[in-house]
Formats: C-alpha cells, structure tokens, sequence
C-alpha cells in the first residue's frame, strides 16, 4: 500500500491554455462589433451632414429663382426692361440705349431708370434679398467702332452716367436720401468693352444691370456708418 505510487493527473498544455484563447476571442470580437458601431456612426453623421447641405443649397437655389420671379413681375410693369434669367441680369433695351461715342442719357431715360431702382431696392430689402441678393453691377457697353482702350473708358462712363442719375437733385422720379444710401451701399460700377456684343451697334450701346448673389451661407456685407454727402457728377 505505501509502496503504491500517486498519480497527479494533469490536464494537457491546450487544456490549461483554452481559457486564455476563449477571452482573447471574446476580446477580438467584441473590439470588431465596437468598430462596426463606430463606423456606422460616423458614416450617419457624414450622410446626415451631406444631406443637411444639400438641402441647403436646395433651398438657395429655389430662393434665387424666387426673387427672379419677383424680378420679373416687377419688370413687366415697365415696358421695354426684361429680366434675363440665365444671366441674371436686368435688361433695359430701349429704355437705355447711348448714342454712337456717348455717354448721356435723355431726361425721359434717366427717370425710367429712376422709376425701377426703387423696385429693385424694395426687393433687396427684403428678407429674401437680404439672404440672397449680394450687390447689383451696373455694366456699361459700347460697339465694336474704335479702339479698346477708348471704349473701354466709355463703358466705364455710361456706367457712370446711370449711378449719376441716381443722385440727380433735378428731373423726375428723384430718389430720397433713403434710397440713395441703398444704392451707395448696393450698387457697383462696372465697365465693358465690346466684349459682350450684341447683333447689331445700336443693341450693343447699352447698359444692364447684372445681379449678383450670395453664396450659401453667405452674409451680405454690413453697410458702413456713412451719410449723405453723395457729391456732384463729375461727367458733364
């Protein structure tokens, strides 16, 4: 009996080791369904963020074309001034077409123009052109006749003739001082050559007035803290 031997029995190497490996398990999947949640996460929230922005630039879009609208039956109102939608821009045709090598406008053209800066002012005022409308370019354009360089001053003149109209202290439809600090802080002076022709030179001595919008999420530039004091016309 004391001569017998005692046998420890021992489990195998795998056996003592099949804990380990179960955990290691456990850990390795349960660090894969946390990425797969990560992932998910993050992939709603670039979903949710591309979406939210195009609807935002949805909306901009409809907005645009909703002051065109706006634009557009203002302008019929007006015989002869269109609205160019896909370029944005106001067309006043006949309303004011310059003379070969001028830049007057008549007495009767000026206060057309008169006439319809307030409409365009009303709607830029508004909180639809508060959100959407940048600034209004007044474009001046010449024919083809003479050198570039001349036409190009002349452009720049013409432009310069209808905001000159706009401060007039004389004639009809005269603007109140309301309205001419909206301009000053609206409107820009643009010029052309004969870059932007038409079919013929008298259609080509023109001006528009091209609309310019925000971008999304874009804010209009505040207005600076000055009154008065618009100055003479320097063109004679």
């Amino acid at each position: 009996m004391f001569g017998s031997q005692i046998v420890v029995k021992r489990g195998s190497r795998d056996e003592a080791e099949k804990p380990f490996w179960i955990s290691f398990a456990d850990l390795m999947t349960a660090l894969m369904v946390l990425f797969l949640v990560v992932m998910g996460v993050a992939l709603l929230a670039v979903t949710k963020n591309v979406t939210e922005k195009e609807k935002r630039e949805e909306q901009h879009r409809k907005d645009i074309e909703l002051i065109l609208d706006r634009f557009q039956a203002a302008s019929k109102r007006y015989n002869g001034i269109k609205i160019d939608r896909d370029r944005h821009v106001i067309d006043f045709g006949d309303r004011a077409r310059f003379a070969f090598g001028k830049s007057n406008l008549a007495p009767e053209q000026e206060a057309v123009l008169r006439q319809f800066v307030p409409e365009i002012l009303t709607l830029a005022n508004g909180d639809l052109g508060k959100r959407v409308l940048k600034r209004v370019v007044v474009e001046g354009y010449t024919d083809r006749t003479g050198t570039y360089l001349s036409n190009l001053n002349l452009s720049l003149q013409r432009s310069e003739r209808v905001l000159c109209s706009m401060f007039a202290t004389a004639g009809a439809s005269l603007l109140v001082e309301d309205q001419k600090e909206d301009v000053r802080n609206l409107f820009l002076v643009g010029g052309y050559s004969f870059n932007d022709s038409k079919e013929t030179d008298e259609e080509s001595r023109r001006v528009e007035m091209r609309l310019e919008f925000l971008g999304v999420g874009e804010e209009r530039a505040a207005a600076p803290l000055q009154s008065g004091n618009f100055g003479d016309c320097a063109l004679r």
